[in-house]
């Protein structure tokens, strides 16, 4: 495991003498345009294993991405590395289809602290509420990015994180939607405290996403990459493009649903993924 090897395949060729926030900004805005959010092993008969050596193998080396279990342990390897005050955290994630947070933790994410101000950093949400930089941890205030505003609230030491929709446009349909338009434009993303995590916590939870046929990530294969426009996803045979903004306050959204054939060829050329083993969509 070799840090500058790391940085090849993400493509980082600055400097990182210092642990500062600029380094810190950059190196994760690499990572997460370079490094798919994918859960493809679980649909191509691989099992997916939580040590770092095996995760490592398989971003960096086989030029793969992975889902948070995966995508943040390997950037918590790296900061830790760099000489960065990181640590693990978990969350529970919101499901929209239940309009509640799940029961159990099922999300890892990272809290950097850099000159006494603490900092989230998660590479491992994908899609549209994948944030582009790391997050200042603080109550109440909107954090505008690219992708939208970001938000945490702390009530009591539990922390809740959310962001502001934009509309979308998609040329194929005639009016602007949301993508849950009955929440109205906030969109609950996850909660979490500052209870410092190991990787060893979530041991459970990479068995139970790979066996139970019950959640989102065993029913549907998925990959999304951040661009430096917006976000590529492949969702089953659907791909879809999304570019942030290109209208105020309006993301425009293009939908394609490929064949077999395509699929080699979109993973290939969009997420510069080559698998071992055959995909079932």
């Amino acid at each position: 495991m070799n840090i500058e090897e790391y940085f090849a395949r993400i493509s980082y060729n600055e400097s990182h003498k210092d642990a500062d926030l600029q380094t810190l900004t950059d190196i994760f805005q690499h990572h997460i345009q370079a490094i798919p959010f994918e859960n493809l092993s679980m649909h191509c008969g691989e099992t997916i294993h939580l040590e770092l050596e095996s995760t490592y193998n398989k971003i960096v080396r086989k030029n793969r991405g992975g889902w948070c279990l995966e995508s943040n342990h390997l950037l918590f390897w790296a900061l830790q590395t760099l000489g960065y005050d990181v640590c693990i955290l978990g969350a529970n994630s919101y499901d929209p289809a239940e309009k509640a947070y799940t029961a159990e933790m099922n999300h890892i994410l990272l809290k950097v602290v850099i000159k006494g101000n603490s900092y989230i950093v998660d590479a491992g949400f994908g899609g549209a509420y994948q944030a582009w930089q790391p997050l200042m941890l603080i109550s109440g205030k909107d954090q505008p990015q690219i992708p939208g505003i970001f938000r945490f609230t702390e009530d009591n030491g539990t922390w809740y994180f959310e962001k502001v929709k934009r509309k979308q446009h998609n040329p194929e349909q005639s009016a602007p939607s949301t993508d849950t338009p009955d929440l109205g434009n906030i969109r609950k993303i996850y909660t979490f405290t500052l209870e410092p995590r190991h990787i060893n916590d979530f041991q459970e939870l990479n068995t139970y996403l790979q066996v139970s046929p019950d959640n989102i990530l065993r029913k549907k294969s998925i990959s999304t990459l951040q661009t430096l426009e917006g976000v590529y996803a492949l969702v089953g045979w659907t791909f879809s493009e999304l570019k942030y903004n290109y209208e105020e306050d309006m993301d425009l959204l293009q939908v394609t649903t490929l064949t077999d054939e395509e699929l080699e060829k979109t993973l290939k050329e969009k997420f510069n993924i080559v698998l071992e083993n055959k995909l079932v969509p």
